[in-house]
């Protein structure tokens, strides 16, 4: 029983996969833009080569560096977690960087240690990134143990413009201990502490750690980065008052998303929504070419609390111009049709798009209003349902209407109606990320 928890720990199930089958291909097209994914090594402190992919724009524009978000994988995982965050990013004109950890998936290495070493891992990346004139600002998602590498690694470089942190926990020990409740030991509880201190000397000896070491909590008042906080509300594995902790602890600009679901399940469209919105915000991506001017007139509104809709007049004219920006019979006449106030804002709304034209199709017919992408986790290391093809769980496919103010209108709804528990939001993120192709 020792043993397997010990594994549990250090020596998960290691991902063995391959890449041409289960990453993005070499050279593809997303939302009608073509990128590339680039293969390359990195060799960490302890002499470990890494595995690593960095999915680009197909050519890479000239004299114009790019953000890049690197993701970092959870226990079990890989690389190919990172085809969920290239959906969501690449469109917004943000590259996306992917790795096997020391230990993990094809990169050298016998054991994981849950962040400690990884964070090295993520340190060499970084400075990969850094040499390179083609990049911009550096964001970070981690998932699980990638969100804890990413916690542990953002406290010696506040340079990290902004983290995403899903289902990070608070420290190792802790975590440890519940894991004893989660699997009903039935054992006395100054019996469990003398075997864990009996896997803490075991652990150290074969991973080169201290579990006692591992703790959040010691870091994270240190650092002033902007994150988002994911959490799952069924979430056995990590406690809510671990997120809680970390969360409050957190010194920088933060906001917590909550959903339902367990620690493995898929994650709702919501999230990923926000997940789109806070990088754009923070990485400051350069504008795509294919927006429209029209929208540019509502670029500079400056910042906004959601569900702030005290000038009911701004929105109403925001939502306006966004109703005539891409309809082909818009007036001629310069001045914008007029809206009636004495409605609000949530009902015009609501007339002006009073159905989903995001929809996913099922096998058995029926459809839902959103797109969820698998993680690596639980040894489904699939590529997401918008690759298609090999997959025998991947049979869904997007279908989006081109109708671009449908589209923008639904950002709207999700953004004002939807609970994104944002402080701010920036309208120019906002509308560029809802004017793209395939937003969703």
């Amino acid at each position: 029983m020792i043993d397997q928890f010990i594994n549990f720990v250090i020596r998960p199930p290691r991902a063995d996969y391959n890449p041409d089958q289960y990453l993005w291909e070499k050279d593809f097209t997303l939302a009608g833009r073509a990128y590339k994914r680039q293969d390359l090594e990195l060799t960490n402190a302890r002499g470990h080569t890494l595995q690593c992919s960095h999915y680009v724009p197909s050519p890479f524009p000239e004299d114009t560096p790019l953000p890049c978000v690197i993701y970092c994988h959870g226990n079990s995982g890989c690389r190919a977690d990172a085809n969920e965050a290239a959906v969501i990013l690449l469109p917004s004109n943000i590259t996306v960087f992917a790795l096997d950890f020391s230990g993990s998936g094809l990169s050298d290495g016998e054991y994981v240690s849950l962040g400690w070493h990884e964070r090295h891992d993520l340190k060499v990346v970084v400075s990969y990134l850094r040499s390179n004139q083609q990049i911009s600002r550096i964001g970070l998602w981690g998932r699980s143990m990638g969100a804890v590498t990413c916690l542990l690694y953002g406290a010696e470089d506040p340079s990290i413009a902004g983290m995403v942190l899903d289902s990070a926990f608070s420290n190792l020990f802790d975590l440890m201990m519940e894991l004893v409740d989660v699997y009903k030991i039935r054992l006395p509880k100054f019996t469990v502490k003398m075997a864990v201190q009996y896997m803490r000397r075991i652990i150290q000896k074969k991973a080169k750690f201290d579990i006692m070491d591992l703790n959040c909590l010691k870091v994270a008042p240190k650092t002033f980065i902007p994150a988002l906080f994911g959490h799952a509300s069924e979430d056995k594995f990590i406690q809510s008052h671990h997120s809680d902790l970390i969360f409050k602890s957190y010194a920088g600009d933060k906001n917590m998303i909550k959903f339902d679901g367990d620690h493995n399940s898929s994650r709702p469209q919501f999230y990923y929504d926000s997940v789109s919105i806070f990088f754009f915000n923070v990485l400051h991506p350069p504008h795509s070419s294919a927006s429209s001017s029209k929208l540019e007139k509502y670029y500079n509104l400056g910042d906004m609390k959601v569900g702030d809709v005290t000038d009911e007049s701004l929105l109403c004219e925001i939502i306006t111009g966004l109703r005539s920006a891409f309809t082909d019979a818009a007036s001629s006449s310069s001045a914008p049709p007029s809206f009636p106030t004495t409605k609000p804002v949530s009902e015009l709304l609501y007339e002006t798009m009073p159905v989903t034209s995001i929809l996913v199709d099922k096998p058995n017919g029926q459809s839902e209003e959103c797109c969820s992408y698998t993680s690596s986790n639980r040894e489904s290391w699939g590529r997401c349902s918008s690759l298609g093809g090999s997959d025998e769980e991947s049979s869904a496919e997007c279908r989006t209407t081109d109708k671009s103010q449908e589209v923008i209108l639904l950002c709207f709804i999700h953004v004002f109606m939807c609970s994104f528990e944002f402080q701010h939001i920036d309208f120019m993120s906002l509308l560029t990320l809802a004017s793209r192709e395939c937003f969703f």
